[in-house]
């Protein structure tokens, strides 16, 4: 509730440190997703105080502040460089969703009367959600069971004049792999179709670590039929969050990705995203960052992370019960279990010794798993990350699968969730001891809001998310952030 009179800073302060103390921290490697992590602390200084610099600079008006143009030209301008097309133009945004965002309207701007949007099922979800804020249709393509990298031969039979775009990962999330960029992107050319390179994740990752002796192939904008590229800098960048670049072939394609409207009598419309007003604190953040690393700066987090990387796999794969899916070409390594080591309830039993392991659900023939991402500050701790994961799994193995009650699956599948209202959803997932609060991961992992100390239970969730249909995952994940966000009773 809004108080009567203002409170003091210090006040204010205190009672954010307090909220604070139940989130999962935010520096140290523990936590191998969400957060980017240098090892530097002057870095990430630098950063935030460039941020509080340019927190107030309006980035909706670019004759109003030109601070903000220029900052965004060196950034981009980096980005392009590094990502093969000095002086491509394009556009800094939000994050890897709105570049996806604006990639898509400028594809379907692009080709009018084109509405699908090609993909392989490991790409990232947010094109599914430009599709359908655009009108335009998913059309997913399976991935190669060893590696999981695109098919090739299912583009091909895929690609027509009704595509307004084919997408590649570079590398996927899920498992790290770089997608055949140079052969579905020459496939699209042929046939008069736009290919756009989701380099969101790991893209300024990949060019330092083939510096550092890793076999990356290509995958950005100096490959021909790429169009379009997008790069996380609050990534691998190590950027404060907010920061994405989204690349393109030319000039004319990033006009499609502009919006204008002169249909009213107010002051003048025209955004670069999808945002009007904006904050060009971010912006601050990101050039800062940059710069105060430099070339050799990123080489050398190139270097930890890809030695960080390779001790990390190699080490997993010693661990019984455990493998790694594919070979990972960028910082992201998926683990699979077994029948006799349950990954959820592996990092159940992580969460509990103080490490985060992110789960991800079996979909299309994958296997669930626990993700780890890498970052530059992981070096210092992988064998204590690989001791954690061995205890874990060992613990994991005494336990046990995470047991589904029987029939809850069936049960939930044959709910119309929408006909039920938060605070009854909330007392039937109670009844199947399930405690309902927003899982980690936009997905399910571990609560925020747990109390300091304290490990929450969420490989039951997690195996009883697993068994359930995508359609109807979705509905119940809907449900958990409508939860969470509701005032309590």
């Amino acid at each position: 509730m809004l108080p009567d009179h203002g409170r003091p800073a210090a006040e204010l302060l205190a009672e954010l440190n307090s909220l604070r103390a139940a989130d999962l921290p935010v520096r140290g490697g523990k936590v191998t997703a969400y957060v980017y992590d240098t090892g530097l602390p002057e870095v990430h200084e630098a950063a935030h105080r460039a941020y509080a610099e340019m927190l107030e600079v309006n980035m909706l008006d670019p004759t109003a502040f030109p601070s903000m143009v220029a900052l965004e030209r060196q950034v981009v301008g980096a980005v392009a460089e590094t990502l093969g097309r000095p002086g491509a133009p394009g556009i800094f945004t939000s994050g890897g969703t709105e570049s996806i965002m604006l990639a898509v309207k400028a594809a379907r701007d692009a080709r009018p009367g084109a509405t699908r949007v090609v993909l392989p099922v490991t790409a990232h979800p947010a094109f599914h959600k430009a599709a359908h804020y655009l009108g335009l249709e998913i059309v997913p393509v399976p991935v190669d069971p060893v590696t999981y990298r695109a098919s090739v031969p299912a583009f091909g039979d895929t690609l027509d004049e009704r595509t307004a775009l084919a997408v590649v990962s570079a590398p996927s999330y899920p498992q790290g792999v770089v997608d055949p960029v140079g052969e579905i992107a020459a496939l699209a050319a042929s046939r008069g179709v736009l290919c756009h390179v989701d380099a969101c994740v790991g893209g300024w990752l990949l060019p330092w670590l083939r510096e550092a002796g890793a076999a990356i192939p290509p995958f950005d904008l100096a490959v021909p039929g790429v169009t379009s590229i997008s790069c996380d800098l609050h990534k691998f960048g190590y950027a404060p969050k907010g920061a994405s670049v989204l690349l393109f072939r030319d000039a004319e394609l990033r006009r499609r990705a502009y919006f204008a409207s002169a249909a009213w009598p107010g002051y003048t419309i025209v955004n670069a995203t999808v945002q009007s007003s904006r904050s060009a604190g971010p912006l601050g953040g990101a050039w800062a960052t940059l710069e105060a690393l430099g070339r050799e700066g990123y080489r050398e987090l190139g270097r930890r992370t890809l030695e960080a990387t390779r001790r990390l796999a190699e080490g997993v794969r010693k661990i019984p019960g455990l493998r790694v899916l594919g070979e990972p070409e960028a910082a992201l390594v998926a683990i699979a279990g077994s029948p006799e080591v349950d990954v959820f309830v592996l990092a159940d039993e992580a969460r509990t010794r103080g490490w985060f392991l992110q789960p991800q659900l079996s979909y299309a023939g994958i296997p669930a798993n626990i993700h780890i991402t890498v970052t530059g500050v992981t070096l210092a701790g992988v064998d204590a990350m690989l001791e954690v994961i061995e205890e874990a799994a060992e613990a994991a193995r005494r336990r046990g699968p995470a047991e589904v009650p029987e029939g809850l699956p069936e049960l939930i599948a044959s709910l119309d969730l929408d006909a039920l209202d938060d605070a009854t959803f909330a007392e039937l997932a109670a009844s199947a001891g399930i405690t309902l609060g927003l899982p980690a991961g936009n997905g399910p992992a571990a609560q925020p809001g747990t109390a300091p100390g304290t490990a929450p239970e969420m490989a039951v969730v997690n195996a009883i998310l697993d068994a359930l249909p995508a359609a109807t995952r979705e509905a119940i994940l809907l449900r958990f952030l409508s939860v969470t966000y509701s005032p309590p009773a």
